[in-house]
């Protein structure tokens, strides 16, 4: 491995091109962090460093990870941001679009796992973070498929931490509530709901109450500045939850409760039609 050319922390995120990723890179980078965020066209201007990377292309990964490995000889935290969001009713999404949700937001958090892991063992340390959501502790209606996305995140870190704890590298997880970030604007829907069908009226009146609770969010400062504090921290949990104080509420509501019940809750809220008697 080519040798250290300086003792500042290096950091890579992945999806810095706006929402957390971009907040983060650009609090960690002011204090004082080598920063490189990947973006797939790097066109606008950052106050970090940028790497051209694709999280679905393997030879992407490979690429932008040595490039920062030629530059700096090593890799400190990681800090597994990239992501997508798919809208839509489970049965009306294609196979197709499930793949892509996947190949995004989980399949790339492997790719990038993969390549940096090496590093990291013959570093003898390092930190990787793996941006969950709250959708990965709670199934959402009409993000069915996202919320699976989420949910593999999950399990893979939590048996990753096991793995690779012995090299002396820490998995932490995050799982933001709501954040205000042009994540809602850029979400896709799916083909199908072009068509009428036997959920769109129930699709309509949920996306509107969760893009409501998406645009009241906590500003995605607030994830970065969790992230500073974790990154700087000398005892760290392996689960985060930053929220707003509801959101909070529902984890707990959501172990606390039967799931008979928790579910009458998520009904109300999502004002998803009920079966008529």
């Amino acid at each position: 491995m080519k040798k250290i050319k300086n003792k500042r922390k290096v950091v890579l995120i992945t999806g810095t091109s706006s929402g957390i990723g971009r907040a983060t890179a650009s609090y960690l980078s002011e204090r004082g962090f080598k920063v490189y965020g990947t973006v797939r066209d790097p066109k606008d201007s950052y106050n970090f460093g940028t790497i051209k990377m694709d999280v679905t292309d393997d030879i992407s990964v490979k690429n932008g990870i040595k490039e920062i490995i030629d530059k700096e000889g090593r890799i400190d935290v990681l800090i597994n941001n990239a992501g997508i969001g798919i809208a839509g009713a489970i049965e009306d999404t294609s196979i197709d679009e499930i793949h892509r949700q996947f190949d995004t937001n989980f399949f790339g958090l492997i790719r990038v796992c993969q390549n940096v892991l090496p590093i990291m063992r013959e570093q003898g340390c390092g930190l990787i973070i793996n941006i969950a959501s709250m959708a990965g502790q709670i199934g959402l209606p009409y993000q069915g498929i996202y919320s699976a996305s989420k949910f593999a995140i999950e399990g893979l870190s939590e048996a990753l931490r096991l793995e690779v704890k012995q090299f002396g590298i820490d998995v932490v997880l995050i799982e933001p509530g709501d954040i205000a970030t042009s994540f809602t604007k850029n979400r896709a829907l799916i083909k199908r709901h072009k068509n009428k069908t036997s959920y769109s009226e129930g699709f309509a009146k949920t996306l509107e109450v969760i893009e409501k609770d998406e645009s009241s969010g906590l500003p995605p400062e607030k994830i970065a500045k969790k992230i500073f504090k974790i990154i700087t921290s000398r005892h760290r949990r392996f689960r985060y939850t930053p929220g707003a104080l509801e959101q909070q509420i529902v984890f707990f509501l959501k172990k606390l409760l039967p799931y008979s019940v928790f579910s009458l809750i998520l009904t109300s809220h999502y004002k998803i039609p009920t079966r008529k008697k």
